[in-house]
């Protein structure tokens, strides 16, 4: 076989092999942050820890105040009142004062309308016999429908109290009543908002706050950290990627220490980062690299953020 040949052979089998997959890839470790604050303009209060501190979920890290809050909170709590208070009133219907009241007018006008219908019923023989006149007798029935018209309207007066307010305007104060109590609600609410507790297990990494200064809504005034849950993105191969799954073990190890910490894939990219224009050649299509995040649990707290840390790949099997 000639030198030739050789050598044509010896480039084609490299080329067939193409670039060598790494056995490992290298990330940063980070630390899951927290960053908590007002959920409105607020003035810091009180500042309860410091960088380094330890917190437990719930643990108050800090108190804000609002100037207005305490005004405000009162005038809701008195309209809620109030609401409340008509609407239970509608409810219960009229006094029995009220009741004895309507029954009592009614009875007057019951007896003035009797009264002159009797007067009509008198006249009227004698205006026939001419003995009174017919104006007379004109006045006299004006007044019997005068006094009917009062004794029907009593009547109605009487059906209203004992029957009460309308069911209409019942729902109408107690929908009142729920939005004046929602209101109430709200503002006890922001009260509470004002009070910063921990939502989580860890360290204070950052207090960015002190007692007088104002934040506004949503501004970071203590970070809380947990170092017990670090994390890397490493950077893989599509030839790697295809032996990924999330939910995965891998192993990792820190520099110049022999220890091996185990790490769950929590999530895989879906984009491929690093990309060229075309990925046309060998060499450009391995260039393709997907960013998988690998999350730690180190209750030993010897991981800490910002130091490198090599995650082993699996290989691929034949």
């Amino acid at each position: 076989m000639s030198r030739r040949l050789l050598v044509s052979l010896a480039v084609g089998l490299l080329a067939c092999r193409g670039p060598a997959e790494a056995d490992s890839a290298v990330g940063t470790l980070e630390m899951v942050e927290v960053d908590v604050g007002p959920l409105q303009p607020a003035r810091a209060v009180r500042v309860l820890v410091e960088e380094g501190d330890p917190v437990r979920i719930g643990d108050t890290l800090a108190v804000f105040t609002i100037p207005t809050l305490a005004a405000s909170q009162a005038q809701a709590d008195a309209r809620a009142a109030a609401a409340e208070q008509t609407a239970r009133e509608l409810v219960r219907g009229s006094r029995p004062a009220e009741v004895l009241r309507a029954e009592a007018d009614l009875r007057a006008a019951e007896a003035d309308a009797e009264r002159t219908a009797a007067d009509v019923a008198r006249l009227e023989p004698l205006v026939a016999k001419g003995d009174v006149s017919r104006a007379m007798l004109d006045a006299a029935r004006a007044a019997s429908r005068v006094a009917a018209g009062r004794r029907d309207a009593a009547q109605e007066v009487l059906r209203l109290v004992r029957d009460g307010a309308r069911a209409e305007r019942r729902q109408a104060a107690a929908a009142e009543a729920r939005g004046a109590q929602a209101a109430a609600e709200g503002w006890r609410a922001t009260a509470d908002d004002l009070v910063l507790l921990s939502p989580v297990d860890g360290v204070v990494s950052s207090r960015n706050v002190e007692p007088g200064e104002v934040l506004a809504a949503g501004q970071s005034a203590i970070t809380v950290g947990q170092p017990m849950r670090p994390w890397a993105r490493i950077y893989v191969s599509t030839g790697v990627l295809s032996r990924l799954r999330s939910g995965d073990t891998l192993v990792a190890r820190l520099d110049g220490d022999t220890t091996s910490y185990r790490g769950r894939i929590t999530a895989i990219a879906t984009k491929a980062e690093f990309t060229p224009r075309v990925a046309l050649t060998e060499q450009e299509r391995a260039d393709l690299l997907f960013g998988v995040k690998v999350e730690f649990a180190d209750t030993m707290l010897r991981l800490r953020a910002g130091v490198p840390i090599t995650v082993q790949l699996p290989r691929a099997t034949h």
